[in-house]
């Protein structure tokens, strides 16, 4: 039996990293997560740009919106400066005894994958949910971030 599917649901929360109006997903992909996460306790992350915490407009020309929020609704939203959720995020699911987490969302290279080794790191056991993840504007399919 695969250990990560023998979890009870209870112990399962979902984390949907960025999906948020400026990184443009699909209206079907925020439905379809936005169905789960009235199944599970569910976290998202917004990113929201602050040059003095990441220099994105420095370092890559771009930079997120200041205000905006999360298209899926969520028991609890953090807000993220920089491609790694808040280290708040992983004091919250701990909080809650949540032992994985199912992974979905924007940048499936980047975000998504930089959620998923500080969720491995402690021990969150992350799953990412590659058919309800889009890729950056690079890979908008999503498929670098499974392969990596």
């Amino acid at each position: 039996m695969d250990p990560a599917r023998s979890v009870r649901r209870d112990r399962q929360a979902l984390l949907v990293v960025d999906v948020q109006a400026s990184f443009r997903v699909a209206d079907t992909i925020v439905a379809d997560i936005t169905a789960l996460s009235r199944t599970l306790h569910t976290v998202a992350t917004v990113e929201r740009h602050d040059e003095a915490v990441t220099p994105f407009r420095a370092q890559l020309g771009w930079a997120p919106p200041t205000d905006e929020e999360s298209l899926v609704p969520a028991d609890r939203v953090f807000v993220k400066h920089g491609y790694l959720p808040p280290p708040a995020l992983i004091d919250h699911l701990r909080a809650l005894d949540i032992e994985r987490v199912l992974v979905c969302g924007v940048q499936t290279e980047t975000c998504c994958l930089a959620a998923g080794f500080m969720l491995f790191d402690a021990g969150l056991r992350p799953t990412l949910l590659p058919w309800l993840s889009v890729g950056s504007s690079l890979d908008r399919s999503a498929s670098l971030g499974t392969e990596l």
